[in-house]
């Protein structure tokens, strides 16, 4: 899973004042949010439709992975153009370019004639999803409050965990007709309601008075802050952010403490790939398959685990900022790594009973609560807390191109390593990543919880161990 926390992020630790944001601004994030839906949608459709694909077009194990793989390829390049499309079109228009790519790329998968089609097609939506993740949390940063900026960023994630919700359940309930074209083409309903949905919305006040069009900038506010004096300090703070130049390069190339900030990310990155979440929503129904699960049940046990991370992830937004990142992350990867050891251990085994079946399914179910309670969402608050200001849009985007790079290589070796290594043994190996990820998050990993981003970006370009720039 993947999401980006875009923009400046409100500093830990502020004073949140009670008062609800006013309904424009509300609507306008909620709208901007349904980008996480879409993102999620495209996530979980495909591990229903996975099997019937395959019997329709004959294709082997290598086409199966790389028609869910080719997804991230036109992501990886979504993000990296998202950058330069956001910035000289504006926020709002990456959005409906993005709306519009993720309406077409459905079309083209539900009426593909053949493999390399619906590869075209999975690359198109791959290329709205890249956009749109890059644009949607951006845009929802610098249209809500401050004080709800957290709680609005956080909608968006929780809508990705929604629309793989909702692509399990529809995949169950079109799994007894095997109609996969319909499975693949049915997302584009809520595409086309999101593309009208951004004629509701205003364009970013940030963009506009990045590109000197105060006046508007000024109108926007006041639709969605009704307050004058709120407006001109915002304005005020804005400008004195854009005084700060990025240098994200030059950065990277002159300054080895920038660097280590930008390879943390990446391996931050790397790990929650690593941990094997998308081997689970890409190919659940597969790995219930394994179990002895018939088609129709696999697939609602698939559903249940959707539901199961939509509730985690709730869980994780009250916590994150109680617990601490650091204590859990480390506990998150204990319990992963038990729930994929255990998988494996059944799986070897030989799963014979009811007991053992439904033993498989809880031991999935445990490590998906893992994943969405601290390595989904945190490590996208890492990423974007880490980098200082001056590097912070560059430190994002690799940190994004890194996460669709490792997405892919996942996605497109699953399949092969079951067969060339075996089930069980490719989940021992899941496992011992996840115990590995521990240690790492120890030496590394800093606990930024309650924590200025000046103090963070203070130490660590003093040379303190990464460890300790944070808390």
């Amino acid at each position: 899973m993947v999401a980006i926390v875009g923009g400046h992020p409100s500093r830990p630790g502020s004073i949140a004042s009670p008062d609800a944001p006013r309904p424009s601004a509300a609507l306008a994030c909620t709208i901007a949010s349904l980008a996480g839906l879409m993102f999620g949608l495209d996530i979980g459709v495909i591990s229903g439709a996975l099997d019937f694909i395959g019997k329709a077009f004959n294709a082997d194990q290598r086409s199966q992975e790389w028609i869910v793989s080719s997804m991230m390829i036109g992501a990886a390049i979504g993000s990296l153009a998202g950058g330069g499309v956001s910035a000289s079109l504006g926020r709002k228009k990456s959005l409906f370019i993005g709306a519009i790519l993720f309406v077409v790329g459905s079309v083209l998968c539900a009426f593909a004639p053949g493999v390399t089609s619906l590869i075209v097609g999975r690359v198109v939506l791959g290329l709205a999803i890249g956009l749109v993740a890059f644009a949607g949390p951006l845009f929802i940063a610098e249209i809500a409050p401050e004080r709800w900026r957290g709680a609005m960023v956080s909608l968006y994630q929780l809508m990705i965990t929604i629309g793989i919700f909702l692509a399990f359940v529809s995949d169950s309930l079109l799994t007894p007709s095997g109609n996969w074209r319909l499975m693949l083409g049915v997302i584009v309903v809520p595409g086309i309601l999101f593309l009208f949905g951004l004629f509701a919305v205003p364009e970013s006040p940030r963009w506009l008075l990045l590109r000197g069009r105060e006046s508007e900038a000024r109108a926007v506010l006041m639709r969605l802050r009704g307050d004058r004096a709120e407006v001109d300090r915002e304005v005020a703070d804005t400008h004195e952010q854009l005084r700060v130049p990025q240098k994200g390069w030059a950065l990277f190339r002159g300054n080895p403490n920038f660097r280590r900030s930008v390879l943390l990310g990446a391996g931050l990155q790397v790990v929650q790939q690593l941990t094997g979440m998308n081997v689970i929503m890409y190919y659940a129904p597969k790995i219930f398959g394994m179990a002895g699960f018939g088609a129709s049940a696999a697939s609602w046990a698939t559903a249940v685990t959707g539901l199961v991370n939509v509730l985690a992830t709730l869980l994780a937004i009250g916590l994150a900022d109680r617990l601490g990142r650091r204590p859990m992350l480390i506990s998150s990867f204990v319990v992963m790594a038990i729930g994929m050891a255990v998988v494996g251990v059944l799986l070897a085994m030989g799963v014979q009973s009811d007991a053992a079946r439904y033993g498989l399914v809880a031991m999935v179910l445990l490590f998906v609560v893992g994943f969405a309670a601290a390595p989904g969402p945190l490590v996208w608050t890492l990423c974007s807390e880490i980098q200082p200001l001056q590097g912070r849009d560059f430190g994002i985007a690799v940190s994004t191109f890194i996460n669709w790079a490792a997405n892919w290589l996942v996605g497109n070796t699953f399949l092969t390593l079951l067969t060339t290594m075996g089930q069980s043994q490719t989940f021992w190996m899941l496992a011992i990543f996840n115990a590995l990820f521990i240690p790492f998050t120890l030496l590394l990993v800093p606990e930024t919880k309650g924590v200025t981003l000046e103090s963070i970006e203070q130490k660590l370009m003093a040379g303190r161990r990464l460890r300790d720039i944070g808390r």
